[in-house]
């Protein structure tokens, strides 16, 4: 659309062409008569002048002078009012005769155009026009008839014009034109407006009718004929106006018609709907019926199977022979398997409905790794795979995220790697991407050597029940379930996984996930300061495990000497140059034992302490090696930490740690309440307390803390939670809604709490939770954390342990642990060690009685105050058999599924109290 209307573009294209021509022909005549009136002065001026000159000759030559002076009066008169002077000038420039004096004359006096010349010249001024005529001598007699003495001059007439009437007829001229386009201009505007109102008002009227139809009204009111083309527009638009009242009644009915067609189908939708959501609901509740059938039947399923790997384990410890002992192992691996095929049964179960979460707890990665690699080492080991790891030196070994799942995650994608490889190497890279400051994602790839698998079959991977090929469910094994799980945890810790496999060409399985960095981390206790300059000699020539192995040596400061191959690695012993420590990593087959001892026997000569790294855990091949010289030999994949521990064993006398001798620090000032109904529990953290806080207070129930708490107040308070009379989650609510410590922090001290009953803990007003068994630096951060002062002490160097020598040997009694929950107190542990014996027949008989009568909770209640006792002793597997037992209970109370365990723990205090000497005779 133009900016301009009808209208302003009619005047526009009317008077512009008008403009243009009119300037153009105004123009052109004007300067014509400029030059017309330039021309008619010219040719006056020269007229008057020249035949003057000729006239005058004789009467200048005869010096009349009254004859001159009637000639220019004539002469002036007759042109008058054009001429201004006329003067005569001799051939000496000197003025003869004028006719008109006047203001300018003097500079007539002075011109140069009064030199002699030949012809007449012409002077223009602003208002005057002067000509310069020279008076020729025609008369002269001379008999040679030389021209130039022929024709002299003799003087000079001038002649003044004025140019008045010439500008005047200048000015008329541009006034007459200027009149004319004026004239011209206002003539085609007449015409311009009038042509417009032409075409302005019927278009006004088209224009008001459009408006109309678009409006929908059915009249246009053009009813009165219009001149020209309008009057077909006229009829155009009631022609479209009528056409649209008939297709508008057209479509109406068209309307009406789809209407109630479409109201009954609304109704036909709605009834559709209705039985959609009856069958929606079938459905949902068939689904739950059907999780459920699964949650029950895995359950029904594990409570059997447990009992007959528990009874396997107990039929174990009887005099068997070889083969009872084979059947058993086979008994054993097979259940173990069923239980796992059940276990990912369940755990797709709980995907299908949105029940699995992540635990957010702090662990070690490497160790967390170390733990799955030494549990599938074996499996490998029997194929005579290479399984090696290599985790990145920047990797942060504290992280905070869920390490059961994780550890899940791992121990699927290798063991599908180690399942699914026959010959070859399975390699797992360990690396992570800061985030931001409290977050990293680690990523992990573990990659075989196997058969691979096709493009096509991939996606097929992560589907439930999916694998590559339907022949391997038969030949390997498994329910095709682990990859999607595996995928469903990946992705909610915040990953993603993928794969890159062909045919042949072997497996990459790589995924990542996002854990959180902890505010405090624990620091590495890795013995590698006397490692520090060590000259080592290092064999491995499987490429991945020698780079993992050697990143290890570089970072504890080493001297390492890498070789790939057997003549590299001969040519430096060739040297004579001795080393400290030499590592062989070997491959553990039969057919090559005479080679590894030949090295063996050429390294002593040259090196103090000889390791070997073998893919094997036969315990009598390790001790044929080390009988040929070997100083240890180490499973690949190799830990880190036994690693470190190892290299470093030899050399920790010759590096002493002096004991630094405790500062005679000032005790806090604080007053501290402890609550807890187990008298071993309360005394021992008493006497953890006792090196640090003046004041004291012991409460045995929820009861007695809330009635000292009315008339004491408490700096903090460590408060248990199962307890009799009154429980620690209500004697905590009691004491912040009314008492003299409803500011004071409370610390919630539990030997078992679940994640999700931790973070209840917080939500019931605890300010913290201390986990049992209570270490000392964590009671000390739980005082800096929460005490008025807050101070910020640094933690004490602990003496080394004293070499005690346990009361008794026993398979269940570890005392370094005793001695290390008991601060290094001698005393102390043996006190904690004998009321866990005295307290073990009340236990004994309390589970029996429990048992008997199926009272589920009874049982929980016993378990959990024994799980808390053997927090404080040295006794890691009935702590390990009590924790299971409250986490069984706790998840599901049923005494059917842990009858195994039960057993198991029954036949530990047993033989606890007779290695003790105390059982009943």
């Amino acid at each position: 659309m133009t900016k301009l209307g009808l209208r302003d573009s009619v005047l526009t294209l009317t008077l512009i062409p008008t403009v243009i021509i009119g300037l153009l022909l105004g123009g052109y005549f004007t300067i014509n008569r400029y030059i017309e009136l330039d021309e008619i002065l010219y040719q006056q001026g020269a007229t008057i002048s020249e035949p003057l000159s000729i006239a005058i000759e004789q009467p200048l030559l005869a010096k009349n002078k009254q004859l001159l002076n009637r000639l220019i009066s004539h002469a002036h008169n007759k042109h008058s009012p054009a001429i201004k002077t006329i003067a005569i000038f001799d051939e000496h420039n000197e003025l003869v005769l004028t006719s008109n004096y006047h203001r300018d004359f003097d500079d007539l006096l002075h011109s140069e155009y009064l030199q002699v010349g030949k012809n007449t010249r012409v002077l223009s001024s602003e208002y005057l026009l002067t000509f310069f005529t020279p008076i020729i001598n025609h008369s002269t007699s001379d008999a040679q008839w030389k021209n130039a003495t022929f024709q002299t001059s003799i003087g000079t007439v001038v002649i003044q014009l004025n140019k008045d009437q010439a500008i005047i007829g200048q000015q008329q001229a541009l006034l007459v034109s200027g009149i004319v386009i004026i004239l011209a201009l206002v003539l085609a505007a007449i015409l311009a407006i009038r042509l417009s109102h032409m075409f302005i008002i019927p278009l006004n009227k088209l224009v008001l009718a459009t408006d109309k139809l678009i409006e929908g009204k059915r009249e246009t009111g053009l009813t009165v004929p219009m001149m020209g083309e309008f009057e077909l527009l006229r009829q155009g638009l009631n022609t479209i106006s009528d056409t649209m009242v008939m297709q508008k009644d057209e479509m109406q009915r068209h309307i009406d018609q789809a209407t109630s067609d479409l109201r009954e189908s609304l109704e036909l939708y709605e009834t559709q709907n209705i039985q959609l959501s009856i069958a929606k609901t079938d459905a949902q509740d068939a689904n739950r019926v059907k999780s459920d059938f699964l949650a029950k039947m895995s359950h029904e399923l594990r409570t059997p199977l447990n009992g007959v790997i528990g009874f396997t384990r107990q039929l174990h410890k009887t005099p068997l022979n070889k083969h009872q002992k084979d059947y058993l192992d086979t008994i054993e691996l097979s259940a173990n398997s069923l239980m796992t095929i059940i276990s990912d049964i369940l755990d797709f179960s709980k995907l299908e409905a949105g029940a699995m979460e992540l635990e957010s707890i702090q662990f070690q990665l490497r160790d967390t790794i170390n733990e799955v690699l030494t549990l599938l080492a074996p499996s490998a080991h029997e194929k005579q795979l290479e399984l090696s790891i290599y985790i990145n030196s920047l990797v942060p070994d504290n992280i905070t995220g869920d390490p059961t799942r994780f550890k899940q995650i791992l121990i699927n994608l290798i063991s599908n790697a180690i399942k699914f490889t026959e010959k070859g190497s399975i390699k797992i890279d360990v690396g992570h991407r800061l985030l931001d400051e409290e977050r990293t994602s680690v990523l992990v790839s573990v990659t075989d050597t196997g058969v691979g698998i096709p493009m096509d079959k991939q996606d097929a991977l992560f589907t439930p029940f999916g694998q590559a090929d339907s022949s391997i469910t038969r030949k390997f094994g498994g329910t095709g379930l682990g990859l999607i799980i595996t995928k469903h945890i990946v992705e909610t810790m915040g990953g993603r996984i993928t794969l890159n496999s062909a045919p042949g060409n072997g497996t990459c399985f790589t995924f990542n996930g996002v854990f959180r960095l902890p505010s405090h981390i624990y620091n590495s206790d890795l013995p590698s300061k006397p490692l520090a300059n060590k000259r080592i000699l290092y064999l491995e020539p499987h490429e991945h495990t020698h780079n993992a192995v050697l990143s290890l040596l570089t970072e504890w400061q080493t001297q390492v000497t890498a070789c790939f191959d057997q003549e590299t690695f001969l040519e430096e012993l060739n040297k004579e140059f001795n080393y400290d420590i030499c590592i062989i990593g070997h491959v553990a087959a039969v057919d090559e034992m005479q080679r590894l001892k030949s090295y063996i026997k050429a390294v002593r000569e040259s090196t103090d302490y000889l390791y070997l790294m073998l893919n094997s855990v036969s315990h009598n091949m390790r001790e044929a090696y080390i009988g040929c010289g070997a100083d240890a030999c180490l499973s690949k994949p190799l830990n880190h930490r036994k690693l470190c521990e190892v290299l470093a064993a030899p050399y920790r006398l010759d590096h002493p740690v002096h004991n630094i001798a405790e500062s005679n620090e000032k005790l806090l000032p604080l007053k501290v309440l402890v609550v807890d109904d187990n008298d071993a529990n309360l005394k021992l953290i008493c006497t953890l307390l006792e090196e640090q806080i003046e004041t004291i207070d012991t409460a045995h129930n929820g009861s007695q803390a809330y009635s000292l708490s009315k008339s004491h107040k408490y700096d903090i308070i460590f408060m248990d939670i199962q307890m009799p009379i009154m429980d620690g989650i209500t004697a905590c609510k009691l004491i912040l809604e009314s008492s003299l410590n409803e500011d004071t922090p409370i610390i919630a001290v539990t030997a078992h709490a679940l994640a999700g009953e931790k973070e209840q803990l917080i939500t019931d007003g605890f300010k913290g939770y201390l986990t049992k068994p209570i270490d000392e630096d964590m009671l000390k951060q739980i005082i800096s954390d929460h005490s008025p002062q807050s101070p910020l002490r640094r933690d004490k160097n602990r003496n080394e342990l004293a070499a005690i020598e346990p009361p008794f040997v026993s398979s269940s009694l570890d005392w370094p642990l005793a001695l290390q929950r008991a601060g290094g107190k001698n005393e102390l542990a043996l006190e904690m060690l004998n009321m866990l014996l005295l307290s073990v027949p009340e236990t004994l008989r309390l589970l029996k009685e429990a048992t008997a009568s199926q009272d589920c909770e009874h049982v929980l209640s016993i378990i959990h105050k024994f799980h808390g006792a053997c927090c404080y002793t040295g006794v890691p597997k009935l702590k390990a058999l009590a924790e299971a037992l409250e986490t069984a209970l706790k998840g599901d109370c049923d005494l059917s599924y842990i009858e195994p365990e039960l057993f198991e723990l029954q036949d530990e205090l047993e033989n606890l109290m007779t290695d003790a000497g105390l059982a009943e005779h």
